[in-house]
């Protein structure tokens, strides 16, 4: 580790970057992770030497990397969410819905407007604080934001702790605490005699999630919880619950599917989330009754103004109607939260139907991907009537009914999870890291999960991204117990940069030789190093040329590289990459 040399060339800054001790904690519980400079002049070990230019670069063609490495973005630039640029969509406003706030769902700006350069950290930049501490505390400096804490602090979301933001665990609905609240919803699911798990709760989707202590506190019950929320006046919500190390991803309901697939939660969670669900004709209910599992829950809770709001009673009279529509009972109503039981009743909902009351989705619908799919005014029937196990535990090691729907034998799928274990023992033998340094990993091409399986040994949360271009077998990881979502590798994901401990690749780059311009492989590489922390880790598995190409890239991208060898799936020996992000920032 040492410093960078800086220098002037003309009008081009040259890169002063500095390599930053990477000294997790020593000494204490959170750790001196402050930014250390070694001068060239020092007796330490000769420092590595960057050349890589600050300069604000956009995608042209050629695609051409320079000599000097991959420029570096100015240090304004280092929040950027290349489908969540505030800029860009002010320029598409008028072509937008925003009565059905379509502004807020990821727009992918042309590639000639995306931008070409490494995301560096934001000023004085520290390690992130480890989990578990991290559900509690994280770095006031890696998310320098106060608005939310100001807003937000009479409710408990988060509070100003010195150095530190101290996130105590309340919310808009439980600014005393997410735990009497998660009970309270456990009670009036059972009339008080069990809670969320008797309730059959082992999935959960948090729509505005906030900073996401719902989800916190709902990991030591073993359930399972995607948070998302929209980057809006709140902007920084997920950013805040990223760094704590929960599982969470910018997303919106308003024009478009969410990309989850169909029947993939016991319950969808609503606490004073600003979803209008009375509008367009309960549209946005429809798409919850997608997403729920028969006998799934949705909780909703309203906000304390609405029983002042002259509207509320014609609000609440909407959705009487529209989910008795749908078919759903009412179990529960408590001062500001009710909660709905989805009860896929096929009689019922053909019977509303013929009263037009509702119409019915074709049954082809259930199967295709949701990526970018607009929303359907229709009601889906799953057709789901096998029960899952009542644990997470269970579920991770059930084989899951819905590959065989779709070809994945039980003795592929056991293979596949015996292979997997196997090469996750030698990835953390290889990193030679203490575990608690990983937290947040997506896993690029989860296929069935396997590797998120293996993983879950271990105290990290993974997300499983789909191809939206591959087989859609998401439907089976989320029956694992599992969370993750559909996406394309030719866009950038809708998260925060500085956001994974690690990234798995695994034949991600092959699968998109072929798909063009903006699918490169310099162009997945680039969203690779935006998401992840510094000293988080990339392993890549892909074809001989691929290999060699990154390797040989690498470097440019401020990556330090191994290779190793490793058995395949068909017990051949490949070669596999293994990176880390060097720990730099501009100075």
């Amino acid at each position: 580790m040492g410093v960078l040399g800086a220098a002037r060339s003309g009008k081009t800054i040259m890169v002063a970057l500095v390599l930053m001790v990477g000294s997790f904690y020593a000494g204490s519980l959170f750790g001196n992770n402050q930014l250390i400079y070694v001068s060239q002049a020092s007796s330490q070990s000769a420092p590595f030497k960057f050349t890589n230019k600050i300069e604000l670069t956009h995608r042209r063609l050629p695609l051409v990397i320079p000599e000097t490495g991959m420029n570096v973005c100015p240090l304004k630039f280092n929040e950027h969410i290349p489908c969540h640029n505030l800029t860009y969509v002010h320029q598409l406003l008028p072509s937008l819905n925003v009565s059905r706030r379509e502004e807020l769902e990821m727009h992918c700006p042309p590639l000639e407007q995306r931008l070409f350069c490494l995301v560096p950290p934001p000023n004085d930049y520290k390690l992130p604080v480890r989990w578990p501490t991290s559900r509690d505390y994280v770095w006031r400096s890696n998310v320098n934001h106060t608005h939310l804490a100001q807003v937000k602090g009479g409710q408990n979301w988060v509070h100003e702790h010195g150095e530190f933001w101290w996130f105590p665990g309340g919310g808009t609905h439980f600014k005393h605490g997410a735990s009497e609240y998660i009970q309270r919803l456990g009670n009036m699911m059972t009339n008080e005699t069990g809670d969320l798990r008797s309730a059959g709760v082992v999935q959960v989707l948090d729509v505005g999630c906030g900073v996401a202590s719902f989800a916190a506190y709902l990991l030591p019950l073993g359930i399972q919880t995607m948070s998302f929320a929209p980057k809006d006046g709140h902007e920084n919500q997920i950013q805040f619950a990223l760094e704590r190390g929960i599982g969470a991803m910018i997303s919106a309901l308003a024009t478009k599917q969410l990309p989850y697939p169909a029947a993939s939660f016991e319950m969808v969670h609503c606490s004073r989330c600003r979803v209008d669900w009375h509008e367009n004709d309960g549209i946005l209910l429809k798409e919850v009754h997608r997403l729920l599992r028969p006998k799934g829950y949705f909780v909703y809770s309203s906000p304390p103004a609405y029983r002042k709001d002259k509207e509320y009673p014609m609000i609440w009279d909407k959705l009487v109607n529209l989910t008795a529509a749908m078919c759903w009972k009412l179990v529960s109503r408590q001062v500001q939260t009710a909660i709905w039981n989805k009860d896929e009743n096929e009689e019922c909902l053909a019977k509303n139907a013929e009263l037009k009351l509702i119409s019915l989705c074709d049954v082809e619908d259930v199967s295709e991907p949701s990526w970018k799919v607009p929303l359907r005014d229709c009601v889906q029937i799953s057709g789901q009537t096998q029960e899952r196990p009542s644990s997470l535990d269970e579920r991770l090691f059930s084989y899951p009914a819905t590959l065989r729907r779709i070809g994945i034998s039980e003795d592929e799928y056991t293979s596949d999870a015996v292979f997997w274990k196997e090469q996750v023992n030698h990835y953390w033998r290889i990193m030679n890291v203490n575990e608690t340094e990983v937290r947040n990993v997506m896993d690029m091409n989860a296929f069935i999960g396997g590797f998120a399986s293996a993983m879950n040994l271990y105290p990290v949360w993974v997300m499983n991204i789909v191809p939206a271009t591959m087989n859609d077998t998401l439907s089976g990881v989320f029956e694992r117990g599992l969370n993750g979502a559909f996406h394309d590798w030719c866009e950038p994901f809708s998260t925060y940069p500085r956001t994974y401990d690690l990234l798995h690749s695994d034949h991600v780059f092959s699968h998109y030789q072929s798909h063009g311009d903006g699918c490169l492989l310099e162009d997945i590489m680039l969203e690779m190093d935006r998401i992840l922390r510094p000293q988080g880790f990339v392993i890549i598995r892909d074809e001989e040329p691929i290999i060699s190409r990154i390797r040989e890239l690498a470097p440019k991208f401020l990556w330090e590289v191994e290779t190793h060898q490793l058995e395949n799936k068909y017990k051949k020996t490949e070669t596999v990459l293994f990176c880390r992000k060097r720990f730099w920032a501009i100075i």
